[in-house]
């Protein structure tokens, strides 16, 4: 009996090494299982984090791309312009120093002759060629050269021949001759389809250039197009667009960094965002033009200076021909000025794209003079003519951009949050809570709580140890052991108690694992719960200094059209040589 009580007492010390074995092993296999949850998260946060470089590389690579495309392009391109127009720069540089030359006797007839004629043959087709012959005719009284040149200067372009020879008589004091192809000039213009030089005459109105008369003439003209045009709500409708486009340039950026917790967990955040940008454009509006307005514009103090500008203006514009080649560069620096960005690019080209057309009606005309003065070649002073002409188209493009993002605002700002936590290497998901901040922040914050503790305890409750289930096994054992052990041998018995006592030790120890298992997923969904209600109080605390912001943007709204009233009559000041007469002189005086 010693023998096989020996024998017994050996196995069970098998038994129990094999069950302290086991016990390790479900330590060490609930730590890994754990760690293999923790590692899922960091693996799929890294395999987003390196989605999202993946992404930025290829966007910034897309991009180095495309400047690099573009800045080839754009050499391919000015080397066009050189090689098909760079003869006429030549022609241009050259009318300007005959201009200055004769002013101060530097240069001789036959030297003007022999250029003048040399530029002819070297540039057909090209107008400003033969109105160099016919300067040189003119100034060397040679009336059948001079009227050979103009009338083959008029063949190849009648308005910008016309132009410039009212803008050159002017300038020597021959204001009959002046007004005649002034008038000349405007009787053959469409008002629907206006050459850029057109902007010229914008120019000289503003300046005064051509004196009362001249004034006087082109004004009624530019009423009489006027009247014409504005009687089609579709060209009125066209220029409000335009100037509603220009509105968009002024939007200010995202203020996600100045609001992160409600740029976080707001859905209405992207409308709100919006809102508060375009509000800003009215302070934008107002630095613009206040100082436009409040400009002071000095005219040169010689007439003559100021027709050579204009002139200088009118002959250095870009020629109907070289256009598209210059639409094209302009599409190619876009995209070097904004990284290769193609869509922004595109945004940026949208409104200026449209001066470097071939024709524009006059209503056109006098937006780009307003809102693109660099691309059509005009001064300051224009510009604010051009914007007192287009007040009404101003005030209201203002008043629809005004009303789109007031009327785009969310009537009702929430508070979302839902998603997924690895507590203690088990996924939790939160399901999705809302609550609108215009309920007090108290009742948000205790309705949220009790969303988390609604969520989390079925969660929590289900990690606790399954006693029922897992007595089953050791209590059969101990039962079938007695039986058997009452009809054969008592030793079963002890035998069947200890193997279920051997098996309740490894459960106990199982469910002390379940409990701190339990505990940290406890621990950690509180802490997961805090931090929701200091968002939500975050947010709600952001949502007050949103609307303070956005009160404060878009009041000035109402200083933005005041402005634009002023706007109105700030082209209606005397021209600067509205009253000068030319005389024969270097101090011509008012």
């Amino acid at each position: 009996m010693a023998d096989y009580d020996s024998a017994l007492n050996n196995k069970v010390d098998r038994v129990l090494t094999k069950v302290d074995t086991l016990d390790v092993g479900v330590r060490q296999v609930s730590a890994q299982v754990a760690h293999v949850g923790q590692r899922t998260e960091e693996t799929m946060t890294q395999l987003a984090d390196l989605a999202r470089e993946i992404a930025a590389f290829r966007l910034e690579n897309e991009r180095a791309g495309n400047v690099q495309r573009a800045t080839t392009e754009i050499v391919g391109v000015e080397q066009k312009l050189q090689n098909q127009y760079g003869h006429y720069n030549v022609v241009r540089r050259v009318a300007l120093g005959i201009l200055e030359g004769f002013d101060r006797g530097l240069i001789s007839d036959s030297q003007v002759r022999g250029v003048s004629e040399q530029l002819v043959m070297e540039t057909p087709g090209y107008w400003l060629a033969p109105v160099l012959v016919a300067m040189r005719a003119w100034w060397s009284d040679d009336p059948a050269t001079c009227e050979r040149a103009i009338a083959d200067a008029t063949r190849r372009s009648p308005r910008h021949t016309a132009l410039f020879l009212a803008l050159l008589l002017r300038r020597q004091g021959r204001g009959d001759s002046s007004l005649r192809w002034l008038r000349h000039y405007l009787a053959a213009l469409d008002p629907a389809s206006l050459g850029r030089e057109f902007a010229m005459v914008l120019e000289c109105v503003s300046q005064g250039a051509f004196g009362p008369a001249g004034v006087h003439m082109i004004a009624e003209r530019l009423d009489i197009w006027r009247e014409h045009l504005l009687n089609d709500e579709s060209a009125q409708a066209a220029q409000v667009a335009r100037w509603r486009q220009e509105l968009e340039r002024y939007v200010g950026p995202s203020s996600a960094a100045r609001f992160p917790r409600l740029a976080e967990v707001s859905p209405q955040w992207p409308l709100m965002d919006a809102g508060l940008g375009r509000a800003a454009a009215h302070d934008r509006l107002i630095a613009t033009y206040s100082a436009m307005a409040n400009e002071e514009i000095t005219a040169p103090d010689r007439l003559e200076d100021l027709v050579d500008d204009i002139l200088d203006s009118l002959v250095r514009g870009y020629d109907d021909e070289e256009l598209p080649l210059r639409r094209q560069h302009a599409e190619f620096a876009a995209i070097v000025e904004h990284n290769g960005d193609r869509a922004a690019a595109q945004r940026a080209l949208e409104t200026d794209l449209l001066a470097l057309d071939k024709t524009l009606d006059y209503l056109t005309i006098q937006s780009e003079a307003a809102l693109n003065p660099g691309k059509l070649g005009v001064s300051r002073a224009t510009q604010r003519t051009a914007v007192s002409s287009c007040h009404d188209w101003f005030s209201r493009a203002h008043a629809a951009y005004s009303a789109e993002y007031r009327a785009a605002l969310p009537q009702n700002v929430e508070a979302v949050f839902e998603g997924s936590h690895n507590a203690a290497g088990r996924v939790f998901q939160l399901p999705r809570w809302a609550g609108s901040f215009t309920r007090p922040m108290e009742h948000l914050e205790a309705d949220l709580n009790q969303h988390w503790n609604r969520a989390a305890q079925p969660f929590i409750d289900g990690l606790a140890y399954k006693w029922g289930a897992n007595l089953i096994g050791p209590i059969a054992v101990a039962v079938v052991g007695t039986i058997c052990g009452a009809n054969t041998s008592p030793v079963l018995i002890i035998f069947a108690l200890i193997a279920a006592g051997i098996w309740g030790g490894v459960l106990y120890a199982q469910s002390q694992k379940a409990a701190q298992v339990q505990q940290e997923a406890r621990t950690f969904l509180e802490k997961a719960k805090q931090d929701s209600i200091q968002q939500l109080r975050a947010a709600g605390a952001e949502v007050i200094d949103w609307t303070t912001a956005f009160q404060q943007a878009d009041r000035q709204e109402s200083a933005v059209r005041a402005l634009i009233a002023d706007l109105a009559t700030a082209g209606s000041n005397a021209t600067p040589y509205e009253r000068r007469v030319v005389g024969g002189g270097a101090q011509r005086g008012a």
